[in-house]
């Protein structure tokens, strides 16, 4: 029996999902996928017979589905947005595949993260700046507390997910000096994407002015403005 594949479909732009993981989508027989999530032209360029948005889907019903596509000798492809390492539901789908004795296997992604550094045109680290990353998310419907003020007062390069719905409730938990870096990015790598830069102080405006409301991740740090930060220069190109 062939593995149910788990593909990272990178965070939106179709050219960013990795060679690997467009040779199986296109050769998949069974394509779920979430429709909210993923670029329709990524689902277009599948041939696969069945595809199905798993919006709205329990996990019972997504688990029965891959299952059955898989003990019929189908090629099934379960398509998550950017990499399925970072926030999603990938570890829970693994688990209740393999007690039902189906395989699995992992191609990684381009994460949204890193196409939002791409769109600031920075380094999330950077030497003298920030040699760390810290990846977080604020507290909701899906977890009671955060470490946000914690985690901010260290200094390093802070991102943030799934708070582009509440970017000002974010934003004063954190820490760190007011004047400190920071910048929105909505959309990363789509092509209606958006950038807002501002500092600690004035971020939560500036993305409300923006109309940015949802879909959005926000880094927090002095790399977010490299040419001001105080770098210094690597010791790989002396």
């Amino acid at each position: 029996m062939d593995p149910v594949f788990f593909v990272g479909a990178g965070p939106g732009d179709p050219g960013l999902i990795t060679v690997k993981g467009l040779s199986l989508l296109e050769s998949a027989d069974l394509l779920m996928y979430t429709g909210s999530l993923v670029n329709p032209d990524l689902v277009e360029r599948s041939r696969a017979a069945e595809k199905l948005d798993s919006h709205g889907m329990t996990h019972e019903e997504i688990i029965s589905r891959l299952e059955t596509a898989a003990k019929d000798g189908k090629k099934v492809v379960r398509l998550h947005s950017g990499d399925p390492s970072l926030y999603g539901a990938m570890i829970e789908q693994i688990l209740a595949l393999e007690d039902r004795g189906i395989p699995s296997a992992v191609v990684p992604g381009v994460s949204s993260l890193f196409a939002a550094a791409a769109a600031l045109r920075t380094q999330l680290t950077l030497k003298g700046v920030s040699e760390s990353l810290v990846i977080t998310r604020p507290a909701g419907k899906t977890l009671d507390e955060d470490r946000i003020p914690d985690l901010s007062a260290l200094g390093e390069t802070l991102a943030i997910f799934l708070g582009g719905d509440r970017i000002s409730d974010v934003v004063v938990k954190l820490r760190c000096p007011p004047e400190t870096p920071a910048a929105v990015i909505y959309h990363a790598s789509w092509d209606d994407e958006k950038v807002v830069r501002g500092t600690v102080a004035d971020i939560g405006k500036r993305a409300e002015e923006a109309g940015i409301h949802k879909t959005a991740l926000i880094i927090v740090g002095k790399v977010v403005e490299p040419r001001s930060s105080g770098f210094r220069r690597s010791h790989l190109y002396p």
